[in-house]
């Protein structure tokens, strides 16, 4: 009876008319797309404030940027935010008594043409801190050399060590030559970061697009930080000041453009890594933990043949 009951109960949606459903929609959207930019307005306010952001997209699994900006705006701390369905997918289970925070989830809808579109709903997502399932392993740490190594393998264009760049220029990406040239000499945590950069610079140079060095070096300097961060490197030598200085008159959409600029950059720079780190694993090498290889145990001499005979 309790079930049945259950059953026809009202849906929410059930409780208003079609024109009533689509404006509480419509002001449930405007709502969350005000959230979003007032974010994107806060992020470029200051130094701590760009740093705060750009930590949180650096702790945070990849997401849309309106997601990263409004999910920033609710709570800090998320790292790993799903849907209730995307989560059931996983097999894990929301903890009774969470409340999710507002979400663009991407959806396909069909047009009154008959046609497929994309776009979106606004729903609830839950971080991974809100739900139950098996304890997640720790991401694994790598050594800056390792780090380094796996930037070079996978590098979209070529790296050059030199000695030659002039004073000052810890690396710099030529477009004419599609070759980043890297200072010889650096610590490991500069050498990182002064890649990172000019990979995002090599990123943003793609045909048609109009590349040129300063329309980009706010935001190469921005997804460096970024990965660095996901690196687990140290990033106190890094300063936004200049960087929110140079934003402060762009509208709202343009620091959208700008912060997906970044995001688009570091998220590419960091699946090379991994894939990098992948490919390592994947390859057949000696096992720290493998048992010892024992000798082989001597056969008994056999007795001389006259002895055997007694």
């Amino acid at each position: 009876m309790i079930g049945r009951k259950q059953e026809t109960q009202l849906q929410p949606e059930q409780q208003y008319t079609k024109e009533e459903y689509a404006s509480m929609k419509q002001a449930e959207r405007e709502d969350a797309w005000a959230k979003v930019d007032a974010q994107a307005q806060e992020v470029f306010k200051d130094d701590a404030s760009m740093k705060g952001f750009l930590g949180f997209m650096a702790q945070c699994t990849p997401q849309s940027t309106r997601n990263l900006l409004i999910l920033y705006n609710q709570n800090k701390e998320i790292t790993h935010p799903r849907t209730f369905d995307k989560w059931k997918e996983a097999g894990r289970s929301i903890r009774s008594g969470e409340k999710g925070y507002t979400f663009f989830a991407d959806q396909e809808y069909t047009k009154e043409d008959g046609t497929m579109a994309n776009g979106y709903t606004i729903t609830k997502a839950y971080d991974i801190s809100q739900t139950r399932g098996p304890q997640p392993l720790p991401p694994q740490k790598h050594l800056p050399e390792e780090i380094i190594a796996a930037m070079v393998e996978q590098s979209p264009v070529q790296l050059a060590i030199s000695d030659q760049l002039p004073q000052g220029v810890q690396a710099q990406y030529v477009p004419k030559q599609h070759t980043i040239f890297v200072r010889n000499g650096m610590d490991e945590t500069t050498t990182i970061c002064a890649i990172a950069r000019e990979q995002a610079h090599a990123s943003f140079d793609t045909v048609g697009s109009g590349y040129y060095r300063q329309a980009y070096a706010a935001q190469s300097y921005c997804a460096a930080y970024v990965v660095a961060q996901r690196c687990g490197l140290d990033t106190s030598a890094f300063r936004f000041d200049k960087v929110c200085e140079s934003c402060a008159q762009m509208t709202p959409e343009e620091k959208r453009g700008f912060i997906s600029d970044v995001k688009r950059a570091a998220y590419s720079i960091g699946r090379d890594i991994q894939r990098s780190f992948r490919d390592l694993e994947q390859t057949v090498q000696p096992d720290e933990f493998s048992v010892e290889t024992q000798k082989p145990a001597k056969a008994p001499k056999s007795k001389p043949e006259k002895e055997a005979e007694r």
